[in-house]
């Protein structure tokens, strides 16, 4: 057994364990990582549950441990997942010290959590949560994990279960993730968890006060608390001369599947738009050696969030596959197969994708009467300006302690931990949403993570080697730093994560 794949039940010296170590191995034929926090001995399973990352190259901050790829949360002591995107537990193993070596023993029975009588007492006698994206199932997970017994239903307009949104643009779209792999949970887990799904279900009209929604078929339903999960809607932009069949928008699974169909016949596509959205469908179509231009009206892309450095390294990396950036013009007119631009380019295309950004979804909101303001006006516990109705996710504007701001974040992380705040606060846990925000964009084999949230800066700094593809860039306003983009730099993310925590 090579030194990576250490038996754990066989022991290990302590002297080889120094603070804050963390190991792979095995344990029974299980890939396992041992953990050292100070005079403590932690064993879980070796993997995320979410994208299979390697926790042992991960960082321990307090009682849990952190994946380095989508700073998934697992608590040392149980394995369970405590924050998004995993939502399902590592094993855990109890690990026993004998003089000065650490032995990995039997495997920890997770229990289920169950609230108090109190807690009961005070639980809403149902929940109603409208939006089935990422923080719609992850609040209803939640508040099944907790104990909650109480009738769970989510209202869906889309026609799918709950997906794995950030791969629509990315490896399903590429074609390198099977649609097995697309939904969230299995049909079972609805019946299981005793979680009521309506697909294809949308809400007409909420009344705030009796937490009673009128379905547009004309079905009402009343709960005792209610989630607004709407999300976000693309941005139609109009193109003068295209018909409705040439424009293309990417948001949902129907809308990947429909892309994917027209990319096999389709030979050249532009892409409106340089977003993050834009430029992972233009990955996307290059991996099925679709001809990409990209139209957008900055000068370099994403030069708005990410800096120049990096947002020239996005371009090179994409010109290197057979992209054609047409930027500092919009389009202008289409033709049949012909787009014109701004500055006058005429590019031939099958279709256009739409990747102009989104807007979010506030009209149940207005119609409601609740606060808005540029989103869903929420406080600290994500509940609403009408008591008992919480918002989560794109439509939420919350106050971030991070940047003393008001802010609403369009973040598939922040939407799922949102999700799970707000479930804890529907059972009375008074939680404030203090999570610092993390996203991560995928181009072709390269990975952007950014932790943090800076709409303006006045100072980046630019640490390594882009083309080494091994940098950390930090955005700072009055010498605070706001946020921090990595590539190649798994690890410091975390820990600037975990300093941002801290403040």
């Amino acid at each position: 057994m090579s030194e990576q794949e250490r038996d754990f039940g066989a022991g290990v010296a302590i002297e080889d364990l120094p603070d804050g170590a963390r190991i792979a191995g095995k344990i029974g034929g299980e890939d396992a990582v041992l953990v050292r926090r100070g005079e403590e001995f932690f064993a879980l399973g070796a993997f995320c549950t979410h994208y299979h990352g390697a926790l042992a190259e991960g960082l321990v901050v307090g009682d849990e441990l952190r994946c380095p790829l989508h700073h998934a949360c697992f608590d040392l002591r149980s394995g369970e997942a405590l924050r998004a995107p995993a939502l399902d537990p590592v094993p855990c193993w109890r690990v026993e010290r004998v003089g000065d070596r650490v032995f990995v023993r039997e495997k920890i029975d997770a229990k289920p959590k169950r609230l108090s009588a109190q807690e009961s007492a005070r639980a809403p006698r149902s929940v109603g949560i409208i939006g089935g994206g990422a923080a719609g199932l992850a609040a209803a997970e939640m508040l099944r994990r907790e104990g909650y017994a109480g009738p769970v239903t989510i209202l869906s307009a889309d026609d799918s279960p709950p997906v794995d949104r950030p791969n629509l643009s990315k490896d399903y779209l590429a074609g390198t993730a099977p649609e097995g792999w697309m939904p969230l949970r299995p049909p079972a887990f609805y019946t299981e968890s005793r979680i009521e799904l309506l697909t294809g279900t949308r809400v007409a009209a909420l009344d705030a006060a009796k937490k009673r929604i009128r379905l547009a078929d004309g079905t009402e339903r009343e709960f005792g608390a209610i989630l607004l999960a709407t999300g976000a809607d693309p941005v139609r932009i109009p193109v003068e001369g295209a018909q409705a069949s040439q424009l293309q928008v990417l948001r949902t699974f129907a809308d990947s599947r429909a892309l994917i169909a027209r990319t096999t016949s389709a030979k050249r596509v532009v892409v409106v738009g340089a977003s993050f959205i834009g430029l992972e469908v233009a990955a996307s179509l290059r991996q099925r050696m679709v001809a990409v231009d990209v139209v957008a009206p900055e000068q370099q892309p994403l030069e708005r969030i990410l800096g120049p450095g990096l947002g020239a390294f996005v371009r090179k990396l994409h010109e290197a596959k057979g992209v054609t950036f047409h930027l500092g013009q919009t389009v202008s007119g289409v033709v049949g197969r012909k787009v014109t631009t701004s500055g006058g380019a005429v590019l031939e295309a099958d279709f256009l994708v739409l990747g102009v950004g989104v807007r979010p979804s506030l009209a149940l909101a207005e119609q409601a009467g609740l606060a808005v303001d540029r989103g869903v006006t929420v406080n600290e516990c994500l509940e609403t300006s009408a008591p008992g109705i919480w918002a989560a996710g794109d439509i939420a504007r919350w106050p971030d302690p991070h940047s003393g701001e008001r802010v609403r974040i369009e973040h598939w992380v922040v939407a799922e931990r949102q999700g799970q705040t707000a479930a804890r606060n529907i059972l009375g846990r008074r939680e404030k949403f203090d999570a610092v925000p993390f996203f991560w964009s995928q181009h072709y084999d390269v990975t952007i993570r950014y932790v943090g949230h800076a709409e303006k800066w006045d100072e980046l700094e630019l640490e390594g080697d882009l083309d080494a593809q091994s940098v950390i860039v930090s955005y700072r306003r009055g010498g605070r730093t706001l946020a921090v983009a990595t590539v190649g730099r798994d690890l410091e993310a975390l820990e600037v994560e975990e300093r941002l925590e801290r403040g």
